[in-house]
Parts: structure tokens; sequence; C-alpha cells
């Protein structure tokens, strides 16, 4: 196949087919509220929610049509995962810290599925389970133990599959084993914005699109925000604008890196072969710097592939290719499969890795979901809503720290992602040459 033939035939997001998003009406700006949140994803969206039905009124803010980021673009994985891993957690901070932080993604799991249920959203959600590769034998004793100590102090319900069970779970003999989370499931996640944006709007917020903050000023005990479509007081600030933060919160902007995350869908595969690449319909990742995460679609039909880009402007093919590359050295079968659809998105990375909430200046933030917002989003986002009620919570949220630390030579254009892309990459290859296999 040439380059042309291996483009998809959308650039597209295949979540948009079922649940394309679109502007809201225009609608009169309020003088004063109580809280403007910028960012009309899950974690604006989830703040403002929580916020409203405490019977604060609330206004938020997109420069975009609500959604229209990551909360539409996303693989639709309830991951909740953390980048560092269990292991690197417990030797950065300790186990108690590890153990806290993991805890924490447990509940925030519990409580999206209970949301999707009591709001009645459908969003294609399914609690599948996940299965994570290891890349050797040595690579796969290590996640072992973290899922066995997982398992036994947490309650989570994870185990070791080992590389003789491995086709039972996935269709590959690339992984040396790897460990299965059963709290983990999929979801539609345009379907789900579109049903947060509605319950949300219900509870009396005020939602605008295509209404980009310009400032944020402090006057006197509260705050004046400048948007596009003029001046409004309010008493409170929160920011959740993660991967699409731009000039209206420099502070934020300094910490947190936009990362391209591309995905391609393939066109739909016989469901014997289906059956035989993923038998349990499982969500699936990889312990690789640059590592693939992937999924069947909501339907079952076809298969989803995504990871990092390494571009950041324009619209190239070559990280397209990549990630064909990458499917078909998972699954040499799927060589000459046409795909449907290509498009990317921007994730939020900062220098730690790890989600937070935090405050600056009297301005609450909520950001750096790090690829897993689909859970750390909404999560975070009420937790926040929680902190402006000045509500006290029995457990602290373990992602309330101090800010990220500022990115050195960067303000918002991320210049340098190709070279680290290029360098992960490089350790990749050299991981994979070393591991015991």
């Amino acid at each position: 196949m040439t380059d042309a033939t291996q483009r998809a035939r959308k650039s597209t997001p295949y979540w948009w087919e079922a649940a394309p998003v679109r502007p809201l009406p225009e609608q009169a700006l309020q003088k004063q509220v109580d809280v403007v949140i910028l960012g009309a994803g899950y974690a604006g969206l989830s703040a403002g929610l929580t916020l409203a039905r405490a019977g604060r009124s609330v206004a938020v803010f997109d420069a975009m049509n609500p959604g229209e980021g990551a909360s539409s673009r996303n693989g639709g994985i309830t991951s909740g995962s953390i980048r560092p891993g269990f292991a690197k957690l417990t030797r950065r901070f300790g186990e108690k810290t590890a153990l806290a932080i993991e805890a924490e993604g447990k509940r925030a799991r519990e409580f999206l599925y209970d949301f999707l249920k009591t709001e009645e959203i459908d969003c294609d959600f399914r609690l599948t389970g996940a299965f994570r590769g290891a890349l050797g034998f040595d690579q796969y004793d290590v996640m072992a133990r973290a899922a066995e100590t997982l398992a036994k102090r947490l309650q989570i319900d994870t185990y070791a599959v080992p590389h003789g069970e491995q086709r039972d779970y996935i269709g590959t003999e690339f992984y040396r084993g790897g460990v299965a989370r059963m709290d983990i499931g999929g979801l539609h996640p345009a379907k789900f914005h579109a049903g947060l944006l509605r319950v949300t709007r219900a509870a009396g917020v005020a939602v605008h699109s295509h209404t980009p903050v310009t400032a944020i000023t402090r006057d006197g005990a509260g705050f004046e925000v400048t948007t596009r479509a003029g001046k409004i007081a309010a008493r409170q600030v929160l920011v959740c604008t993660n991967g699409y933060t731009d000039g209206a919160a420099p502070f934020l902007r300094r910490r947190l890196v936009p990362v391209r995350s591309r995905i391609i869908v393939t066109d739909p595969l016989p469901a014997d072969l289906m059956d035989r690449l993923m038998p349990k319909r499982m969500m699936m990742s990889e312990n690789r710097q640059l590592g693939f995460y992937y999924r069947p679609t909501p339907d079952g039909s076809a298969i989803l592939l995504g990871g990092r880009d390494s571009s950041f402007a324009g619209d190239p093919v070559e990280p397209m290719l990549r990630l064909r590359a990458g499917l078909t050295e998972l699954f040499p079968e799927l060589r000459d499969v046409g795909y449907t659809h290509s498009w990317f998105g921007n994730v939020a990375m900062n220098r730690d890795m790890l989600p937070r909430m935090f405050e600056k200046d009297g301005v609450l933030y909520a950001s750096g979901f790090c690829g897993s917002g689909v859970v750390w989003a909404p999560w975070l986002g009420r937790r926040a809503a929680q902190r402006l009620l000045g509500e006290r919570i029995e457990e602290p949220s373990a992602f309330d720290m101090r800010p990220p630390a500022a990115v050195p030579f960067f303000n918002g254009r991320p210049w340098f992602m190709p070279a680290i892309i290029k360098g992960f990459a490089l350790q990749d290859r050299l991981a994979l040459s070393r591991a015991i296999r």
C-alpha cells in the first residue's frame, strides 16, 4: 500500500458520528455569578453541576464547542491510571502515598459508574475489564507483584495473567503475559459528554460555547472575568482547561504541556476475527513509554487504537502510519485492513505526571489529567467544586497539592515534543531489546 491509500477516510473523531459536538444557542451574559468556570469538558461540567445543585449560580465558558476538545476525542477507557505506575509511585513517594493515590482511583471509578447510572446517561458503558501487556517476563514479574499488592491492600479486582494464559485475553504473541483489572471498562466519550452537558444545563448552569475568556482580574474579594461576549463578576473562579489552556490562564499554561494523542479506527472486521483478537472484548494497554491503548468499538465490530502523536502543527500522515504499524505489530493479520477514522486531540502532561487540584492567587485549578481524563476529570471537577463550597471531606484528595513545577523555556507551544517523543521511542526500543523474552 502507498501512504495515500493508508490514510483514513475521515479526519474527524469516530465518536462524532453518533454524538456530534455542536454550538449552544447564544445567551445573554449575566452581570454577576457565584462561580465562573473555564472549560466545558468533563471537569468543568462536573464542577458546575455540583455547584449548581448546592445552590450556586454558575457560568461556564468554552473557547470551542462544549466537549470539542479531549472530552469527545479520547479513547473512552475508564482507566484512571497514573502514568508513573504503582512501583514507581512507591519508590518516589513511599507505599502509603502510592496506595492513597490508587485508592482514590478506585473511588473515582466507582463515582463515575454510579453517576452514569443515577443520571441515566446512556453512553454505551460496559464494565469489560482491562488487560495491560508486559514487554518481557522481568516486567511481568514487577507488574504481577503490584497487582497482588493492590488486590490485598485495596481489594481491587486485579490479577496477573501469565504468558500461557494470554491468548484467553488477547490474540497476540507480542506480550509476555500481563495484568488484568476488572474494575475498568469502556464508554462512548462523546455520548458521555452530551449526557453530562444535558444534566448540567438542566441544573441551571449557563454554558457558553465559542466564548473564550481573555483575562481574569482580581476585583476586591472577587474577580472580574473578561470574555469575548463581555465582562462578568464572580466570587470564585475555577480553571479546567487541561490540554487546551491558553493565555487566559498563564500560570497554568507554563505548567501543562499539550501533547497530541492520535486515534485510528479499523474498518469493520469479521466476527470470528474479533473473537480471536479480542475474545473478552476488554480494554487494552501496554507497559511502554509510548505504549498504545486500544479497544473494540462499542458495537464490537472494529478496533480503535491510540497513542502519542509527535507532531504539534498541521495534520501530517506520519503519526497515523506509526499507529498502523503498531497495530500490525500486535496483530499481523490486520496488515491490509482499511481505516475509517484518524484524528487527534490534546492531553495535558506536567513534570511529575500527576493530576492535581491547587489554588494560586485565589483561582482554583483542576487539570493535568495526563491522558486519563475519562475518570480523573469528572472526579477532580467534583472535588474542586466541593472545595469551593467549603465542604469538609472525610478523605482529602491525594491530588490536592502544590502546583506542578513550571516547564523551562515553555509558554504554550510544545516545540520540544518531537524530540521528546523520539527519545521515548528510543527508550522503548532499548527496553524491548533488553527484555527477557
